[in-house]
């Protein structure tokens, strides 16, 4: 059994997040997550909400709400939302926690020790008409290198560059549109990236089984070459700036850069699991080399977005600190899932968010599709209509389908137990050996966080065990060998049974719901490669029933009603 520490990217406070913020972290997270329980592990899945920055700010402002109180509100939705989503975080904590005040200020005054923090005098970006400086992504204009005309102060989303305000062409306000801005003098502190770039190359340069795409965005920013970042910013809520534990003079009314303490959460949070657990000590083992987390693997999965802070800024904060922090071993980077080739969009009615999705459907036939169209080789889009089809041909009409024939067969025909008698014959045997092989490959896809092919290798698993009850036939070989009907009913139900196993990481609902159906109880251990001794798990003499339907079919006036609430096609 290993120990494995997953964290997926801190959704933002302000407001619930859309399915491709779901399909980009927190979803597959919890799919590896409760892959990874199955197969015996360990497992320590944080989370958080990230609630400091000017966003949150302004989102407070808008509601007539203090920060703080504003704050409070969005994390018990967004962590109900979650639960609703069957998102199994061990924790799901928050930034502005004490835990987390604590270790960003001590991670500062490590880099500090250590020659790596450095006062300068800013030209910052100020906007006359909003009354304030503007934080980096609340600037936008061209950018300079790839001439994107809607490119943010911190980064580019077209080319990728981190960038700085000031770098910007034609610059305005984001909460305004101004333009009626000026560069003033202001005093920040700098985390001097370029001092750690070949301790942090090194470190890079070692990870060979990161995925293609974390990898290649992270040797992008070495090749393009760091730059110094500030990570102090004019604002009131957020982390206190302190030196030697107290206030830093000249920074009394800054607080730290939300980037700078975020990534700094996953270790908060953890803290604030082993607080609430009365366990003070306890997170030490899982994050310090030095306490015992030498023997954890520590995966992080995020948006192609937020690659370059967790592969070159939070990495140089630990580098930087010189302490035995445990660093991350996979990132696991996704595309984007687009609307319709578009950008989801709560001003412009475009897009499904988290609780509107609910409303519609239960939460697993959204998580089914989200992976099933992972957007891992490249950015993907959301239709209704391929959302229709996957719901319709892999859920209802193999999964539902299957689970619905074999127990109402047994019900009828055997009075709704496990059948005995009879032995295996040639088809069980070609049932067996195809099965192993699948489950091998569904196993290894997971174990890779392949999401899209652990979704195919599940579905083919469906689509084998309906292959197999047509051609065995037990409603034909009923009517002349009951024990021939008995085998293939018994192997059939067995796939049953494994089909909820199966379906844990994936739809953890409906995994219970199948479950149920053939007596068994969830959690069960992940499956083996013998597919023999795994259709052999249910007992002759066991009871099961057909149940409900397991799933429903979405029709086109569905679809077009959803199309018309939240926009469709005609919307790109």
């Amino acid at each position: 059994m290993s120990r494995i520490l997953i964290t997926s990217a801190l959704p933002y406070i302000n407001g619930i997040k859309h399915l491709g913020n779901l399909a980009g972290s927190m979803l597959p997270a919890d799919v590896y997550a409760r892959f990874m329980r199955a197969r015996g592990h360990e497992v320590l899945y944080i989370c958080a909400t990230d609630e400091h920055g000017t966003p949150a700010e302004l989102a407070a402002a808008k509601a007539g709400q203090d920060v703080k109180t504003y704050c409070d509100e969005q994390h018990l939705i967004q962590r109900t939302a979650g639960e609703a989503f069957g998102l199994s975080y061990d924790w799901f904590g928050r930034s502005s926690s004490a835990e987390n005040r604590h270790l960003t200020q001590a991670f500062c005054e490590a880099l500090d020790r250590n020659g790596l923090i450095e006062e300068r005098t800013d030209k910052m970006v100020y906007s006359i008409d909003d009354g304030r400086f503007l934080p980096d992504r609340y600037v936008e204009g061209t950018c300079p290198h790839c001439k994107f005309e809607k490119a943010r102060g911190d980064q580019c989303d077209n080319c990728g560059r981190l960038l700085d305000p000031t770098d910007l062409i034609n610059p305005y306000s984001v909460v305004s549109g101004s333009r009626n801005l000026e560069v003033r003098d202001t005093k920040h502190l700098y985390l001097l990236q370029t001092k750690v770039e070949p301790q942090l190359r090194a470190w890079i340069e070692s990870k060979t089984q990161w995925p293609q795409l974390a990898k290649s965005i992270a040797m992008k920013h070495l090749e393009e070459g760091l730059i110094d970042r500030g990570i102090t910013r004019d604002l009131k809520w957020g982390v206190p700036v302190t030196k030697d534990e107290k206030p830093r003079e000249g920074f009394e009314n800054k607080v730290f850069y939300v980037w700078f303490d975020a990534p700094v959460e996953y270790i908060g949070a953890t803290q604030e699991y082993f607080n609430a657990k009365g366990n003070a000590n306890g997170w030490q083992s899982w994050w310090r080399l030095d306490e015992g987390a030498d023997d954890v693997t520590y995966v992080q999965f995020m948006g192609k977005d937020n690659v370059a802070f967790h592969t070159v800024s939070f990495p140089a904060t630990i580098i930087g600190s010189g302490e035995p922090w445990k660093m991350v071993d996979t990132l696991k980077a996704f595309n984007w899932l687009n609307w319709y080739g578009g950008k989801f969009s709560t001003s412009m009615n475009r897009g499904v968010f988290m609780d509107q999705a609910l409303e519609l459907l239960p939460a697993d036939y959204w998580r089914w599709y989200l992976i099933s169209q992972s957007p891992e080789g490249s950015d993907s889009s959301f239709t209704w209509e391929q959302f229709q089809s996957a719901v319709n041909k892999d859920l209802a009409d193999v999964l539902g389908n299957f689970a619905n024939r074999i127990l109402k067969f047994t019900e009828s025909k055997f009075g709704g137990v496990v059948p005995e008698g009879g032995e295996a014959g040639l088809l069980e045997q070609k049932l067996y050996a195809d099965l192993s092989a699948l489950l091998a490959e569904a196993t290894e896809a997971f174990e890779a966080m392949e999401m899209r092919k652990a979704a195919q290798a599940v579905r083919r698993i469906w689509v084998l065990g309906n292959e197999y009850l047509q051609e065995a036939a037990p409603w034909t070989a009923f009517k002349t060998d009951v024990e021939r009907a008995s085998v293939i009913v018994r192997h059939g139900l067995n796939l049953v049974r494994l089909y909820a196993v199966l379906a844990q990481p994936l739809m953890p609902f409906a995994a219970q719901s199948i479950a149920d159906c053939v007596g068994v109880e969830l959690p069960l251990d992940w499956p083996t490669t013998d597919a023999q001794a795994e259709l052999s798990k249910l007992p002759a003499g066991a009871t099961v029933r057909s149940g409900e339907v397991l799933f429903k079919k979405i029709d086109d006036d569905m679809v077009a009603d959803w199309a018309a609430r939240f926009g469709g096609s005609d919307a790109a």
